[in-house]
C-alpha cells in the first residue's frame, strides 16, 4: 500500500519504519537534518518493537499521491504541513496524530474533501539522533474523531503494525491523554527526565497539582474520561477531589510504566532541538479549555509560562525554583 507520512520525528518515524518494515510503500516528508539522514541511510527504529532500518523515501513535501496519509507533525506545525501537501492529500483517507483536544477540529477544515480521523499515541519514543527513532515504552494507538469506517480502516492498518483500536468516546480519550501529557511540562522546564521529575517530591507534588487541576477542567467541560492506561472517569473523578498525598500515587504510576529508561518527554525534546514545543497544545490547552468553563487553571497557566520562558532563554530552570513559584501561586 502506498503511504505518506508527514512528519518523521519520534512519532512519524516510528511509524513510517513499522510500515515500511512490514512492506508497504511509505514516502516520508521530513527537514532539515532529519530528512538528510532519512535519505542517506534510512529510519533507524530500536526498542521492544524491533531493531531495524527500514528504506523509505523522503522528500520536503510528498511527491506523488498515496493510498492513505499520516499527519505526524507537532500540533502548532499540522496546518502548514497539511498546506504544503494538501494536493497530494485531497480525497484520501487522513489520520492527524496530534497530542491536545484539536486534531480533527483544526484539519478536517483544511481538507474538505477528505475523510480525516485522529490519532492519539499512548507510546513513548524518542528522535535520538537525525533518522534514529527509539522506542522507550510501548503503548497503543487510539483512532476516532471522525468518520467510523474510515476509523476502522485506519485502525486496521496501523494495527497490522502496533496496537491499535478505535475510540468510541475519541473526545473522551483526548482529555485522558491529556492528563497522562502533564508529564511533560516538568521535564522541559527543568532538564530533567519524567522518571527523574517524578521522583523528586517537590516536582511530583506540582504535577499532582496539574493533573488535578486538567481533570477538574474537564470535569467543568461536562467530559466523560475514557479508559486509557487504566485511568477511567471514575477514578480520575476520584483522583481529583483526593488528598493531595493519595493522589501523588498517579504520577508515581506512569513513572513505573515508564520503566528505566529515561523519558525526557516530547515537548523537552523539541527544547534540545532549538525548536518551539506544543506546550500551548498540552497544558495551554486545559488554560483555554478553563476559560471557555469559567473556571481557573493557574498551575498549568505557569507550567505554561516556563516551558516558554526556557524556548526562549535556552536554560533550564532548578526545581527549587519552580517549586517556589508554584507555592508563590496560593499567595
Amino acid at each position: 500500500m502506498k503511504i505518506g507520512v508527514i512528519g518523521a520525528g519520534a512519532v512519524g518515524g516510528a511509524i513510517s519504519a513499522l510500515l515500511a518494515h512490514a512492506g508497504h510503500e511509505v514516502e516520508v516528508a521530513a527537514r532539515g537534518v532529519n530528512l538528510a539522514a532519512i535519505r542517506k541511510h534510512g529510519l533507524r527504529l530500536t526498542g521492544p518493537w524491533g531493531e531495524f532500518t527500514a528504506p523509505v523515501m523522503a522528500n520536503q513535501t510528498l511527491t506523488a499521491a498515496p493510498e492513505f496519509a499520516i499527519v505526524a507533525t507537532k500540533a502548532q506545525d499540522a496546518a502548514a504541513a497539511i498546506g504544503a501537501n494538501a494536493d497530494w492529500l485531497r480525497g484520501i483517507p487522513v489520520a492527524v496524530v496530534q497530542n491536545g483536544l484539536d486534531s480533527v477540529r483544526a484539519s478536517a477544515p483544511l481538507l474538505p474533501e477528505s475523510s480525516v480521523v485522529g490519532a492519539l499515541a499512548l507510546y513513548a519514543s524518542s528522535l535520538r539522533a537525525p533518522g534514529e527513532v527509539a522506542i522507550t515504552t510501548p503503548g497503543h494507538t487510539y483512532i476516532g474523531g471522525g468518520d467510523v469506517a474510515t476509523a476502522t480502516r485506519v485502525s486496521a492498518i496501523l494495527g497490522a503494525v502496533m496496537p491499535t483500536s478505535v475510540a468510541e468516546n475519541f473526545v473522551g480519550t483526548q482529555w485522558t491523554k491529556l492528563v497522562v501529557n502533564q508529564i511533560n511540562a516538568l521535564p522541559a522546564i527543568t532538564g530533567l527526565s519524567a522518571q527523574e521529575v517524578i521522583g523528586m517530591p517537590a516536582l511530583r507534588r506540582i504535577m499532582t497539582l496539574s493533573m488535578r487541576e486538567n481533570v477538574r477542567v474537564g470535569i467543568a467541560s461536562g467530559i466523560t474520561f475514557a479508559d486509557v492506561q487504566g485511568l477511567n472517569n471514575g477514578r480520575l473523578r476520584a483522583f481529583s477531589v483526593a488528598p493531595l498525598w493519595v493522589a501523588q500515587a498517579l504520577p508515581l504510576l506512569l513513572k513505573r510504566r515508564m520503566g528505566a529508561t529515561p523519558n525526557p518527554g516530547s515537548t523537552q525534546q523539541s527544547i534540545r532541538r532549538g525548536a518551539l514545543t506544543e506546550i500551548d497544545f498540552l497544558n495551554g490547552a486545559v488554560v483555554d479549555a478553563a476559560v471557555k468553563a469559567r473556571v481557573k487553571a493557574p498551575v498549568n497557566a505557569l507550567l505554561t509560562a516556563l516551558v516558554h520562558q526556557v524556548e526562549r532563554t535556552h536554560e533550564f530552570l532548578a526545581p527549587a525554583t519552580v517549586d517556589r513559584a508554584v507555592r508563590e501561586l496560593g499567595r
